[in-house]
């Protein structure tokens, strides 16, 4: 049980943000079918020149304040909020500090070792790590289910990500978010409906983020507001050095697991009855 407490536990903070700001297409499944562009060529211009401004940056960080909705024992949704921290140093260093409600996380990669440390139990684990964010955040992922909040805008392939499963492209118009003047946007990707605000001007930031999900009760929402961008921050050397708290224990990952849904016996099913 201990062995797979921050796997259950990384859900308060891994809500991940895919970037899906970019130049896909709608394709049909019909032969000769003609490629329909998602966002007219003056909002895919905004959307990638954020995603380059991005990508050309080698050290930075941000803050956000995060609302996560969750379902309740009853069905209601309940909303949690936490506060999140990020610094990035290119290619490989990431650390990001998530602290609110029910959350207290810390996930810290040297470029050796990827660590997430759960404060609530006081309990962290750590696994080897690739030599880049990018590998490091996919392993995360891959191995072990773990996605971290807003640690796409990271990635070096931030244009790569935004390419595939958007729809329904629009362009809002323009908008303030907390007194920034930003581009609006709305678009579905991966059966989520996404609305994202990125700022006018030479500096194409991300100002705002709402991830709903149409298909669950409620539709129930993420969203981030994020501020304090700071593109030439001072980093303390050990910064990105995972010091484990006084009594903290050390524990393992659980593995992802593929799990097989027993099948009902006939006639027990009961209406109502969820499957």
């Amino acid at each position: 049980m201990r062995k797979t407490i921050v796997y259950l536990l990384i859900l308060g903070m891994a809500l991940a943000v895919p970037p899906a700001f970019a130049k896909k297409t709608n394709e049909s499944n019909s032969p000769g079918s003609r490629q329909v562009p998602v966002f007219d060529p003056q909002s895919r211009e905004i959307l990638l020149k954020m995603c380059e401004f991005m990508k050309s940056q080698q050290e930075f960080s941000f803050k956000a304040e995060v609302t996560d909705d969750e379902l309740s024992d009853t069905g209601t949704p309940v909303e949690h909020a936490f506060d999140l921290e990020a610094f990035v140093r290119r290619p490989d260093k990431l650390r990001v500090n998530g602290e609110g409600d029910v959350v207290s996380k810390q996930f810290v990669y040297d470029g050796k070792t990827f660590t997430l440390y759960d404060g609530k139990n006081n309990v962290y684990a750590a696994a080897e790590a690739p030599g880049d964010i990018e590998a490091t955040l996919d392993k995360a992922h891959r191995n072990f289910n773990l996605t971290v909040a807003l640690a796409d805008l990271a990635s070096a392939n931030l244009c790569e990500h935004a390419s595939t499963g958007i729809s329904n492209g629009t362009y809002v118009g323009e908008n303030t978010v907390r007194g920034v003047k930003a581009h609006h946007f709305a678009f579905d990707k991966n059966n989520a409906h996404y609305q994202l605000w990125v700022e006018t001007g030479d500096k194409p930031l991300i100002r705002r983020i709402v991830i709903s999900r149409p298909e669950t009760p409620y539709s129930v929402q993420w969203s981030a507001y994020i501020s304090d961008w700071n593109f030439d921050p001072k980093f303390q050397d050990n910064l990105f050095a995972f010091v484990p708290p006084e009594g903290a224990e050390q524990i393992e990952f659980a593995p992802v697991q593929t799990v097989q849904a027993p099948v009902p016996k006939r006639g027990t099913a009961r209406k109502g009855d969820r499957t």
